[in-house]
């Protein structure tokens, strides 16, 4: 705000003094112009004049011709002064002897500067001859008087803009307040997050202009942060969670390690057993996270049809189950053919592991409602009303027949189909057992593309 008020500052400075300088030049050419014009009106009127007698032919032209109220005229005739206008000048210029002489002495028209009691004078001297008489007509215009014209002027004209800069700086000072204000407010809120670490306060939007996009932007930004801090926070807590079990299982067996290679050989078994367990672990609590970070999901057409077909031949190897399809939807979509394989071999494999060799596991899809849904069904013990929501959790493990398993497999199921705009559920399977249903709208993931390009 400072450096502005300083270049409207200089802007008004460099304005009043152009404007001083212009008026000064336009009085120096109004007056040259005025001598000028008196010399030849004099020329003029001797010229049309048939009196040759210089003395009434000078006292009849300040007869007919009156001065201005900062002009004076006489005249001098053989060397002394002659005659004055009858209006009183501002200062009596015809005592003075030097400017009398030099215009008695006059042989052609001269001008220049004199002084007097108000203030500098600029003359012309216009002689006038004839044979037997030599005069001379003075005209004197008092240039420190229309200069003190120009000098109120510019006066009035210094205050007026010193008055508009003030006004100027208080209402851009005001402006600028309301118009910053917003930013102030970001700056503070940002450091008020600094110095708690709490990402949950938002800016109140106001309005659809820039500040008010700037507000929204950084709304949308801490919600980034504040997501990206959550999934961190829990990423740390599952980990500490779930590994610190396999590292002391690890740690102790390796301390209880002796000399005898049947027992050494079955520690290091469980030991890499253990290691496995906790690979797979951090392989899922990877895939948590990142599925709540922008680029999660590669999308591309998707042939829901060939998905379901090729799913069904992956997983023929996770156990002797009665394998079969209930019905593939014959449909495109926009999405991504891996995590979506990656969610269907999720359940499937559940399936397995609440199920005993040949019971029956059919994969499905269909389009019901403008949305595609894809289906695992088993005839295992089902999942409880109560349980339902639950079991998308991390780390529930909820009747499995083996016990295997880090109770993320559903978490990630979950997340995948969240991160296609869609969601998963437990239905009412008629006949018994579980049936898991994700559901994703057809025109594909969305809500993912809009966060990502937010």
């Amino acid at each position: 705000m400072g450096w502005m008020a300083l270049v409207v500052a200089l802007a008004f400075g460099v304005a009043v003094f152009a404007t001083w300088q212009i008026l000064l030049s336009r009085l120096d050419h109004r007056v040259n112009a005025e001598l000028t014009n008196e010399a030849s009106k004099l020329r003029s009127y001797v010229t049309a004049s048939t009196e040759r007698d210089i003395d009434l032919l000078l006292s009849g032209y300040l007869t007919v011709n009156v001065p201005d109220g900062y002009e004076t005229f006489f005249t001098v005739l053989d060397g002394r002064l002659h005659r004055r206008t009858f209006a009183r000048p501002p200062a009596d210029l015809h005592t003075d002897k030097a400017l009398v002489t030099a215009a008695a002495t006059a042989a052609k028209p001269i001008h220049g500067w004199a002084a007097s009691a108000a203030g500098r004078v600029h003359y012309a001297v216009i002689p006038v001859r004839s044979d037997t008489q030599s005069g001379a007509l003075v005209v004197a215009v008092f240039y420190d008087r229309l200069r003190g014209e120009v000098v109120d002027a510019v006066s009035a004209l210094s205050i007026t803009a010193l008055v508009a800069l003030a006004l100027a700086c208080l209402a851009g000072w005001l402006v600028a307040g309301q118009v910053l204000a917003p930013i102030r407010l970001v700056r503070q809120t940002a450091a008020r997050i600094g110095d708690s670490s709490d990402l949950s306060r938002r800016l109140e939007v106001r309005g659809h202009d820039d500040v008010a996009a700037l507000s929204a932007t950084f709304n949308h930004m801490l919600d980034r942060l504040e997501r990206a801090f959550a999934v961190q926070r829990d990423f740390v807590d599952d980990a500490g969670h779930e590994l610190r079990t396999p590292i002391t299982v690890v740690r102790g067996h390796l301390e209880l390690m002796g000399d005898d290679p049947a027992d050494n050989a079955e520690t290091i078994a469980l030991v890499l057993d253990e290691l496995d367990r906790m690979n797979r672990i951090v392989d899922d609590l990877l895939t948590l996270a990142k599925s709540q970070q922008p680029g999660f999901l590669t999308i591309e057409e998707v042939e829901i049809a060939d998905l379901t077909v090729s799913v069904l031949a992956k997983v023929r190897a996770l156990g002797p189950r009665t394998w079969r399809v209930e019905e593939v939807a014959d449909t495109k979509m926009p999405a991504d053919r891996h995590r979506l394989t990656q969610a269907l071999i999720q359940l499937v494999a559940n399936a397995v592991r609440h199920t005993v060799p040949g019971d029956p596991i059919a994969v499905g899809s269909a389009v019901r409602d403008g949305a595609v849904e894809l289906w695992v069904r088993d005839c295992g013990p089902g999942v409880p009303a109560e349980d339902r929501e639950r079991i998308f959790g991390r780390f529930v493990r909820a009747g499995s027949r083996t016990g295997e398993g880090a109770g993320l497999g559903l978490a990630i199921v979950s997340s995948i189909a969240h991160a296609h705009g869609g969601d998963v559920r437990v239905e009412e399977n008629h006949g018994g057992g579980a049936l898991f249903v994700v559901r994703i709208p057809h025109d594909g993931p969305l809500v993912n593309l809009e966060e990502e390009d937010g």
